[in-house]
């Protein structure tokens, strides 16, 4: 699966972006803010997170800026579950921050995940990380105002990450391609019930 927009390319990892991944390993920025699906750490952890099998509902993909000298690696976005909810997860490398490049993505990724199926989309940033409430917000995302602790591998233990939601359909083709009417999916209010 393939996104092209405006100025980026969204692509599966391959096992050539060995080299490129492992350069945005040696980010502190980026590996402080993940927590759904840590990136590898080492050489040998990298070669088996591009090698790993993806799931047709849940695509990740590498965000490549494109240039005239060539596309370059400027993060990465995907789907995946936690518990219930599929949730979205990205990075953008320090380099290229600033620029736009995570809206564009995740607005990507959503009309993806609405063709999908996918009813409602859930996000979580760390408390302090504002830039990623901007992009979310930007992006059709509502917050709950819910706040939960979350693991960090960066950080080296948890820290308050506030939910946000996208309802993309109340009504759609289930994604495990049923085709049948979906119930009726609740939107923030549902999180801030069970808070």
């Amino acid at each position: 699966m393939f996104i092209r927009t405006e100025r980026l390319f969204l692509r599966p990892g391959w096992p050539e972006d060995l080299d490129e991944l492992l350069a945005v390993l040696r980010d502190d920025a980026v590996l402080r803010n993940l927590a759904l699906a840590p990136l590898p750490g080492t050489a040998e952890e990298a070669r088996e997170y591009l090698a790993r099998p993806r799931h047709r509902l849940l695509p990740n993909f590498f965000i490549y800026a494109r240039s005239f000298g060539g596309p370059r690696l400027v993060g990465g976005i995907g789907l995946g579950r936690d518990g219930d909810d599929v949730e979205l997860g990205y990075w953008i490398v320090r380099a290229h921050r600033g620029k736009g490049y995570a809206a564009e993505a995740v607005r990507a990724v959503l009309a993806q995940a609405r063709m999908l199926g996918h009813r409602q989309i859930v996000a979580r940033h760390f408390a302090d990380n504002e830039t990623s409430a901007r992009v979310l917000e930007s992006t059709g995302f509502k917050p709950t105002g819910e706040t939960r602790p979350r693991f960090s591998t960066g950080r080296g233990g948890e820290a308050p990450a506030m939910l946000y939601v996208a309802v993309l359909s109340e009504n759609s083709a289930r994604p495990d391609g049923a085709g049948t009417r979906a119930r009726r999916n609740p939107g923030p209010e549902q999180y801030l019930k069970r808070a």
